[in-house]
């Protein structure tokens, strides 16, 4: 996870990470993004919209945990966020 700053491992089942935002629009904004990248790829994460805080958990229900396409798919979403 050292190549992931900022997001928390839980063990190899998921990484998670919380965004804060100016705005309950700026956060909104922020979901929509990640909502077409997540169709893109037919990977979903679970995402928890809070006013300006927006928190994204990526795991593969599928293979039971991480795999390469979660870590993969967490660095486009710190992109989409300005991170």
């Amino acid at each position: 996870m050292k190549e992931h700053s900022g997001w928390d491992c839980d063990g190899l089942k998921s990484v998670t990470r919380t965004y804060q935002f100016k705005t309950f629009g700026d956060a909104v904004a922020f979901v929509m993004k990640l909502a077409l990248l997540a169709e893109k790829h037919d990977h979903h994460p679970d995402i928890d919209l809070r006013f300006s805080k927006v928190r994204v958990m990526w795991s593969t229900h599928d293979a039971g945990g991480l795999t390469r396409m979660d870590l993969a798919l967490a660095e486009v979403t710190d992109t989409l966020a300005g991170v």
